[in-house]
C-alpha cells in the first residue's frame, strides 16, 4: 500500500512539474513578439489523463493555444510592418499566474505524500527489526 502512495504520488508530482514547466514557458514569451505575417508564440497547455488499469495520471501530451494571437502597433519595434505592428501572444499573465500558484501546492501536496509515505515505510522496517 505504501509503495501506491509513492507512485501515485510520483505521477502527480511528474504532471504538476510538466504544468509548472508550460506556464513558465507561457509567461516568459508573454511579450515575444513575431512579425504580422507569422505566427505568435502559443501557449502551452498540459493534457492530463488517467489509466483506468493504473492507479496515477500520466501527461498526454501538450496542446497549443491560438496562433493568431494579437496585434500591437509598436512602430519602433524591428518586427513592425509598414502600418507599425507586430503579433504578441495572447496569454492573460493574471490566468497564468493563478494557474502556477495551483500548478506549485500540487507539486507541494504530492511531494509531502510521497515524504509521509517514506516516514510510513521506515517506521514499518523499525517495527519489522524489534
Amino acid at each position: 500500500m505504501t509503495f501506491d502512495a509513492i507512485g501515485i504520488a510520483g505521477t502527480g508530482l511528474t504532471v504538476h512539474r510538466k504544468w509548472l514547466d508550460a506556464l513558465s514557458d507561457n509567461i516568459a514569451n508573454i511579450n515575444t513578439a513575431a512579425p504580422t505575417d507569422g505566427a505568435a508564440f502559443q501557449e502551452r497547455y498540459v493534457v492530463v489523463e488517467t489509466d483506468g488499469d493504473t492507479p496515477g495520471v500520466y501527461v498526454a501530451g501538450i496542446e497549443l493555444g491560438d496562433a493568431e494571437g494579437r496585434l500591437v502597433h509598436d512602430p519602433d519595434h524591428p518586427l513592425a510592418d509598414e502600418d507599425g505592428y507586430v503579433r504578441l501572444p495572447d496569454i492573460d499573465l493574471a490566468s497564468q499566474m493563478s494557474q502556477l500558484i495551483l500548478a506549485q501546492r500540487g507539486y507541494q501536496a504530492s511531494a509531502a505524500v510521497v515524504d509521509r509515505a517514506k516516514t510510513s515505510y521506515e517506521a514499518a522496517l523499525q517495527i519489522g527489526r524489534n
